[in-house]
């Protein structure tokens, strides 16, 4: 049962702890190193007790780390670099260090968040690497933290940077169904769980709707944003009796590599015998053959407006709860288009 941060001292900490008091002041004033393990136990009990060292002997003590932090799912596709070059250079600019870490918790539930109040002073975190639960703590002890790529649970008042999705996915349905007369167009879902899938989605279903053409249940594979999982979905699809198709929305664009795989080995030709779109407008999509029609999202730019709102909240600044930044279509030859456009920003005002 959480106990009311006034009612509760250090004794008690290091009592739940099972460890010495001098060893959890050791860990609050950073005077003298402690083990991984120690470390993580310390902070589990200090966010279930709801303690906050006071604040007048954590400055005393040098309690600011200088160090923010940043909790991704994987390093694994080109997206994240342009984000994580958002990031460091607004934390470069404020003479702070970033600390990155891989954290879900959905595969990771049995370990505590490796960054937090006990080695940074403000989080930045991606999608849902954290749960609901996650976040309540870390609201409850006054923690910074800013979302990126989700919305906050109703109940906490958390900012969040994000971009807009489901207009620009429609506007980019609508294009093949308008201009290349395609009416049979796989979906590609990302993660069930990710808000950015469930946007772009919207925007696939209404575009449909609009058009007058039928929802296929069929037509929707899981290829969770990446390459690998896209080009086994799309294998697996053309290898049974699947309904004729001639069109593919890849989710975004590292999943785009693995659908022009998955099509050049079933022999079928883009864009000619398949339109393919994607989105996030990542660096290889113009390397690719043909270039890669896709949304161009302002990925650096989430980056680093997501770090400027965190050092606002360090500095006790009031900042904005929603920040949904726009997104634009990027016409190339892959939807069959035979020149380059960058189209109008779509901006969604209602999330």
């Amino acid at each position: 049962m959480t106990r009311k941060s006034s009612s509760v001292t250090i004794r008690d900490v290091a009592r739940h702890a099972a460890v010495s008091v001098a060893t959890v002041s050791r860990f609050i004033n950073r005077t003298a190193p402690v083990s991984q393990e120690v470390a993580e136990r310390i902070q589990q009990v200090m966010l279930d007790l709801n303690y906050k060292p006071h604040v007048a002997a954590r400055q005393l003590a040098t309690r600011r780390t200088l160090t923010v932090g940043l909790v991704i799912h994987n390093m694994h596709t080109d997206f994240f670099a342009p984000l994580l070059s958002g990031i460091e250079a607004v934390v470069s600019e404020n003479q702070y260090n970033l600390l990155v870490a891989t954290y879900d918790y959905k595969t990771h539930h049995h370990r505590p968040l490796p960054i937090g109040p006990h080695n940074t002073d403000g989080l930045l975190s991606y999608a849902d690497c954290l749960n609901e639960e996650q976040l309540t703590d870390l609201c409850r002890v006054k923690f910074p933290v800013v979302l990126i790529h989700r919305t906050a649970p109703p109940q906490l008042r958390v900012p969040f940077v994000t971009v807009e999705n489901k207009a620009a996915t429609y506007k980019l349905i609508s294009h093949l169904i308008e201009t290349h007369g395609r009416r049979s167009i796989i979906f590609l879902r990302g993660p069930h769980e990710q808000e950015d899938s469930r946007w772009r989605e919207q925007g696939y279903r209404d575009a449909l709707e609009e058009h007058g053409i039928s929802f296929n249940p069929d037509l929707m594979l899981c290829g969770e944003f990446n390459r690998h999982g896209a080009y086994t979905a799309l294998k697996k699809f053309l290898a049974r009796r699947h309904p004729p198709f001639d069109a593919i929305f890849s989710g975004d664009d590292d999943a785009a590599i693995g659908v022009y795989k998955a099509l050049r080995e079933a022999g079928l030709r883009i864009p000619e015998d398949v339109s393919v779109v994607g989105f996030d407008d990542a660096r290889l999509s113009t390397f690719l053959n043909p270039p890669l029609t896709t949304v161009r999202a302002p990925t650096q730019l989430v980056g680093q407006t997501a770090a400027s709102i965190l050092f606002d909240l360090l500095q006790e600044r009031t900042v904005e709860t929603c920040t949904l930044l726009s997104t634009e279509i990027v016409l190339r030859r892959s939807c069959g288009c035979t020149y380059e456009n960058p189209g109008e920003p779509f901006q969604d005002v209602v999330r």
